[in-house]
């Protein structure tokens, strides 16, 4: 008999419904304040872990809702902001730097739903809070450090090829200035560099008496410079991100020299600003116990040493060979020295860096070697009535220690000021220095309330469209409607919970492709019940009219919705931030409302009508 879905079908529709009704309920719960806790180690969060933080908590009178680990790390759960602030002061102390302890919001779902490991959608920044960054890549000074790079690498070079040079020198317009005293030594110098670095674009001339080559990069060599630096830089903020614990955050890079970082539910701002823009790294270099500090303050500085100034406000004169650089630091944990107490960091290198190391320490101990702690910092001042940003490179000397015996891949930093140093330092040298400064342009905060605002006026126009659209169907197609207006309802569930399945981001543009799918789910009935009319006009039976009105109506249906499928596709690869938002509901609701208005309704209108002898359809 037509209009009778076999048993399988319906059984279909039935899983469909209990499931997506299972895995969007979640969304029902809300948030806690919670704490995530995080080993920096790689090391998983063991049930030792949680009875020491359980017993902490209770020593300080701090009463949390729940202590679970979960994929993430360990999460504490407390009823109100006052209880985890305290109690992230409490912990921070009592864990040291062995974990990560990030301020979150945790989903508040009943334990029988995580069993089934239904877990609420992320909101997005516009609607959960947190914090937006917009940061400028300076990549200028990224082509300025590989032209750094080169001074060294060529005075490397020169000397390996027994080539005599009086000076090589970074010239202050672009390129490395290298002079002879003849042309000889000059022309066998450009052949050396030209075999060597092919990417190098080389000028010789005479200048007085002396004769120079200048080395300056290629425009491609300058693009791909600067084009890395931006993505390395992406990658170093992605790794910082991760240390704070922030879960769905958007780094991503914009224009030719600007990164997006967006930290959905971010608590503590100022830690959040202060780790991303921090441009910390390290330098190692050997003391130059020959040379004269009396002499170097007084402008005498011997040829290849350069005068540092120290923590405590001294000098102290330094090899300009840097043995290794924080480029080389694999892993960095702060810690306490066993000997005297005070704060250090544990810096492990890799292969590379430790065979240098080792080299250079197999060769001088006994003698000095410093750590140089090197970060820009940009400043604003008013001249001339406009506002001017200037960058200033701060280099100090941490602490001069002598080499008591060989190391290669992993050694102890101390002379630091304070734990919270140590702790904020080997974060920075963990997550990676920034390969060229980067700087705040732009910071926008997005409070709790302001994202709670948004949520109720994108549900209150959900609400609204859907409530209109359930009146006109109802009163225009009667009992059909209201079988559209259930399929639509459940259309609805079924989104909210494929973006909880696959655990999307649900942002404020997100929401008007929801309301958009709602009046499309809506028009693929209206065709069919449209198309039932019609053949009942033409005088068909009822039930030949539901069947005809179904199947000549779906490939129309069709047609349609994988047009626009198509487009939400092409804004889904092409598009970013917003737009992409607005394509993932959009595409999601399109594949729903296929399956809510044809096959939903289909097997609806099939239990009222199908098998029995109907004289008149209520539509």
């Amino acid at each position: 008999m037509i209009n009778q879905y076999p048993w399988w079908k319906n059984l279909l529709v039935v899983i469909v419904v209990v499931v997506g009704t299972l895995y969007a309920l979640p969304n029902l719960y809300g948030e806690d304040p919670a704490l995530q806790i995080s080993s920096t180690r790689g090391a998983d969060i063991t049930d030792v872990t949680l009875g020491d933080v359980r017993s902490e908590l209770q020593r300080q009178g701090i009463k949390p809702l729940t202590i679970d680990i979960e994929r993430q790390g360990l999460v504490v759960r407390f009823a109100n902001t006052e209880d985890q602030l305290k109690a992230r002061d409490h912990l921070g102390l009592f864990m040291q730097d062995d974990y990560v302890i990030a301020l979150n919001l945790a989903p508040a779902t009943p334990d029988w739903l995580r069993s089934f490991n239904a877990l609420p959608m992320y909101l997005g920044l516009d609607l959960r809070g947190g914090v937006h960054f917009l940061m400028q890549v300076d990549t200028d000074a990224a082509v300025q450090m590989a032209e750094d790079r080169y001074v060294g690498d060529l005075r490397a070079l020169l000397r390996e090829n027994k080539v005599r040079y009086l000076t090589v020198s970074r010239v202050s317009g672009g390129g490395v200035d290298i002079k002879f005293r003849n042309a000889e030594a000059q022309q066998k110098a450009k052949g050396v560099i030209r075999k060597e670095f092919r990417n190098l674009m080389l000028d010789d001339e005479q200048r007085g008496s002396a004769f120079y080559v200048l080395a300056r990069l290629s425009e491609d060599e300058m693009r791909e410079t600067r084009k890395f630096a931006v993505q390395q830089n992406v990658t170093t903020l992605r790794n910082r991100v991760n240390e704070l614990g922030v879960a769905e955050p958007l780094i991503q890079r914009q224009g030719e020299d600007r990164i997006v970082v967006q930290l959905p539910g971010v608590q503590d701002t100022a830690r959040a600003k202060e780790i991303l823009g921090a441009t910390a790294t390290l330098e190692f270099r050997m003391a130059d116990e020959t040379g004269n500090l009396q002499d170097a303050l007084a402008g005498r500085v011997p040829a290849g040493s350069r005068l540092y100034r120290t923590r405590e406000g001294g000098h102290v004169l330094l090899k300009k060979q840097v043995i290794v650089t924080g480029d080389a630091i694999t892993d960095a944990r702060s810690g306490i020295d066993s000997q005297n107490g005070s704060p250090n960091v544990r810096i492990s290198l890799d292969q590379k860096g430790g065979k240098k190391m080792l080299k250079v320490t197999k060769n001088n101990v006994g003698k000095g070697m410093a750590v140089v702690f090197i970060e820009l910092k940009s400043k604003s001042k008013m001249v001339n009535g406009k506002l001017v940003k200037t960058r200033t490179k701060i280099e100090e000397v941490i602490n001069v220690a002598n080499i008591r015996e060989p190391f290669g891949n992993g050694f102890q930093i101390t002379g630091l000021n304070s734990t919270e140093e140590s702790r904020t330092l080997s974060l920075l040298l963990r997550a990676g220095a920034l390969s060229a400064p980067i700087e705040i342009m732009e910071e926008r905060t997005i409070g709790p309330s302001l994202g709670q605002d948004n949520i109720d006026m994108g549900f209150k126009s959900v609400v609204i469209g859907f409530v209109l659209v359930l009146i006109f169907m109802a009163v225009y197609y009667k009992v059909f409607g209201l079988v559209a207006n259930l399929a639509l309802a459940f259309n609805l569930v079924m989104v909210v919970a494929v973006l909880s399945m696959f655990q999307a981001t649900l942002t404020l543009p997100g929401i008007a492709g929801i309301v958009l799918t709602v009046g499309m789910a809506v028009d693929a009935n209206v065709l069919i019940f449209e198309r039932i009319r019609e053949e009942l006009r033409n005088g068909v039976s009822p039930q030949a009219a539901i069947h005809a009105g179904y199947e000549k109506a779906v490939s129309t249906i069709a047609d349609a919705n994988i047009t626009t499928l198509i487009a939400a596709f092409v804004l889904l690869g092409l598009g970013t931030g917003p737009i992409k938002g607005f394509a993932v509901t959009l595409a999601i609701g399109i594949l729903t409302s296929m399956f809510t208005a044809i096959v939903g309704t289909r097997a609806i209108v099939n239990l009222i009508y199908g098998g029995k002898r109907v004289k008149k359809l209520s539509i």
